[in-house]
């Protein structure tokens, strides 16, 4: 049985700087595609970063480019996501997700097939 957990979300004021984690289980891990997603209230899931594998590609919205660094350890079977300058658009339930080979990291919701139950980032302007 696939198992994803999420955490280190928190409040954070604007400005401020939050990493997630991720925890595999059940799943070969260093062979899947990773992602992180978030849900804002009243707004549908938005894929926010995807990587592969070997950690090779790597995606990110638009709108976390420069800020954000999704990242890997295939020791550890841990997923990261480092988020900084976080501003209150970023504040939202964020999931992770995962799909073994054959998989894209290409950050869209039909690519991954697990996920987590989620973690809470609220940022406070």
């Amino acid at each position: 049985q696939v198992r994803l957990v999420e955490s280190g979300g928190g409040s954070v004021q604007a400005g401020g700087s939050l990493r997630l984690s991720c925890a595999a289980s059940g799943l070969n891990y260093p062979n899947a595609c990773m992602g992180w997603f978030r849900q804002a209230p009243g707004k549908g899931r938005e894929g926010v970063a995807g990587i592969s594998p070997g950690g090779g590609y790597i995606y990110y919205v638009d709108s976390v480019k420069g800020r954000f660094t999704i990242s890997r350890d295939n020791t550890k079977n841990t997923l990261y996501l480092q988020m900084n300058v976080l501003e209150s658009m970023d504040s939202g339930l964020y999931y992770c997700a995962a799909r073994a080979r054959p998989c894209s990291p290409d950050p869209v919701e039909p690519n991954f097939l697990y996920w987590g139950q989620g973690t809470q980032v609220t940022v406070s302007s």
